[in-house]
């Protein structure tokens, strides 16, 4: 039988997604957890990965198994030996044709700034001191819209058979996080940024490729144009930084 799991994880503790040899990863952690309950090598597949540092909402996974599970008392058990950064919210039994990584129609990732200090938020979002231009950025952001060869914004090593990948959304929006809206926190409006992007599929580092390089078009040290030479080049060099893990999320996947 195939399982179908949905989890959260705080990336923090991990070296991303994907089983390392050496380092702890949350696919590893999750196999390790199932083996011990199951009394066998369990091996799970999951919607795809992510970076170091880098957390996710919602991520869903397969693995399968003979066995006829009670999904509820197995979840209370899963959660109740998995350490505290990884919570499974949801066993559900699914088609052997289900696919956690290849059945995926689109990824959304959310990438969290603040522009002063915050000490509440210092782990999931990424402080730019920097004066930016938000309407700058949303305009660049429109441009990378569609289907395109993204490979300026791969990570240099990747062993992907195509760059080619559809961005349907790309938006920075303000918002104001819930320790400024109820206890008061002082911030000023526009404090806070979220940039929004969904995908297809996306390549290694891409989300935070893109990021860095947007958020040099809002410093004014190039103009939104400049994106479409990016794009252009296909040259990882030609794009800007990319920006910190620990402010990433993997907020959704579709199927």
């Amino acid at each position: 039988m195939r399982y179908k799991v949905i989890l959260s994880y705080d990336g923090a503790a991990f070296r991303g997604w994907q089983i390392q040899p050496h380092d702890v990863s949350v696919q590893g952690c999750l196999q390790d957890a199932l083996s011990t309950l199951l009394g066998k090598e369990i091996t799970v597949t999951g919607a795809g990965r992510t970076d170091t540092g880098v957390h996710a909402i919602g991520y869903c996974a397969h693995f399968d198994c003979q066995r006829d599970l009670d999904a509820r008392d197995f979840r209370y058990k899963l959660n109740a030996i998995l350490p505290s950064t990884v919570t499974i919210h949801e066993i559900t039994t699914i088609g052997e044709d289900f696919h956690a990584r290849f059945g995926a129609v689109s990824r959304s990732y959310v990438y969290f700034l603040n522009r002063n200090k915050d000490p509440f938020i210092k782990d999931t979002s990424w402080r730019c001191g920097y004066p930016l231009d938000v309407d700058a950025m949303n305009r660049a952001a429109a441009m990378i819209l569609g289907k395109r060869d993204f490979s300026c914004f791969e990570k240099t090593g990747g062993n992907n058979k195509t760059s080619v990948c559809t961005i349907t959304r790309a938006e920075w929006v303000t918002y104001v996080p819930d320790h400024v809206k109820m206890l008061g926190f002082p911030a000023e409006e526009g404090d806070y940024l979220a940039f929004h992007i969904t995908a297809d599929r996306f390549l290694r580092n891409m989300v935070r490729a893109i990021t860095g390089t947007l958020v040099d078009i809002g410093r004014g040290r190039h103009k939104p144009e400049w994106i479409l030479e990016v794009l252009e080049s296909g040259d990882r060099c030609a794009a800007g930084e990319s920006v910190p893990g620990h402010a990433l999320f993997l907020v959704d996947v579709k199927y």
